[in-house]
């Protein structure tokens, strides 16, 4: 299984088939093959999130170069990174401007 990076620091890439847990993810950036792989904890649906790097509770998960939440636990390589896992910290009106 490919699975895209969009950035060099990006913490999750995109699943590009389906995968099973136990399966091999070779990560690509763009077209270009990285030499890094992780190997699937979950079953990864095609254009799904999967863990290329560690991520702790707390820390942000960073797509495009960019945080596009925050785990909510931690996070090995390997797992899928979905709504169980990772929480939005845009457009939250539960949390005050400080705590963003």
């Amino acid at each position: 299984m490919l699975a895209l990076l969009l950035n060099p620091e990006d913490t999750v890439a995109t699943a590009l088939s389906d995968a099973a847990s136990g399966d091999t993810a070779e990560i690509i950036l763009g077209r270009e093959k990285t030499g890094r792989s992780v190997t699937a904890l979950d079953a990864i649906p095609f254009g799904f999130k999967i863990a290329v790097r560690p991520m702790k509770k707390g820390n942000p998960v960073i797509k495009y170069g960019l945080p596009i939440g925050v785990a909510s636990r931690d996070i090995a390589p390997g797992s899928l990174v979905h709504i169980h896992n990772i929480e939005g910290a845009r457009g939250r009106g539960d949390l005050k401007e400080d705590a963003r």
